[in-house]
């Protein structure tokens, strides 16, 4: 009985320190500006992760170094990035909020930050059912290039506000955008959580594992690069 109380104090214990080390590297990062600051596990030895609307980072356990940018991990004989892991709970959490273009047999699931004005947008959508075709399940989020005080931005938030938002979106694609503009409020999450991927154009895919591939990429060739 002695022994398993220890035990279990020496468990809050534990427990309690992590989280005063958690608190202190959040008072860090806020000193030089971070805000929204979350500390997570972190794959490197000796770091943790650290999220914030600015991004992510890894911050020594100490705090005295950050590493910014990506982080890749060699995992049975592969080069696998998880610079974005810490994020996926945020942005599955907003899976309601998506215009999703199903395949009817799907084998991957990708998640595109988008701008309605964009041209490889545009292109990208073209060919929705291509990528359904090849198993490959199409997922968007608003991301105004020009940030949330633009026109696009409030066009994009009555698509999104929709009772049927594919169809929306189906035509602001055609050339017919909607007439009334909204507040942003839901694309304000959207694009903020954009940036923390490090978004800074359009489109962005992001994959199930949370690698983020840049710019348009044809059908067969986004199948090939998630089958790998």
């Amino acid at each position: 009985m002695i022994k398993k109380t220890a035990m279990v104090l020496a468990t809050s214990l534990l427990a309690t320190s992590a989280l005063a080390d958690n608190a202190n590297l959040q008072k860090q990062l806020e000193k030089v500006g971070a805000t929204n600051v979350k500390i997570s596990d972190s794959a490197l030895p000796g770091f943790k992760t650290a999220t914030s609307d600015q991004g992510i980072v890894q911050i020594s356990q100490d705090g005295r170094f950050i590493i910014q940018g990506k982080v890749f991990e060699l995992k049975n004989g592969q080069v696998v990035d998880i610079t974005n892991n810490a994020l996926l709970a945020e942005l599955n959490a907003l899976s309601n909020e998506m215009i999703v273009y199903p395949a009817k047999n799907p084998k991957h699931t990708v998640t595109v930050f988008m701008d309605i004005t964009c041209h490889y947008c545009h292109l990208l959508h073209s060919k929705v059912k291509e990528y359904n075709d090849l198993g490959i399940t199409v997922r968007y989020l608003a991301f105004p290039r020009g940030g949330m005080e633009t026109q696009t931005a409030k066009q994009m938030e009555a698509i999104w506000t929709e009772k049927d938002k594919a169809f929306a979106l189906n035509e602001a694609e055609k050339g017919n955008l909607p007439k009334e503009l909204k507040t942003p409020s839901i694309v304000k999450k959207h694009y903020q959580l954009g940036l923390k991927f490090g978004v800074n154009g359009t489109p962005n895919i992001v994959t199930e594992t949370g690698e983020l591939i840049p710019g348009f990429v044809e059908p067969k060739e986004l199948a090939k690069m998630l089958s790998e």
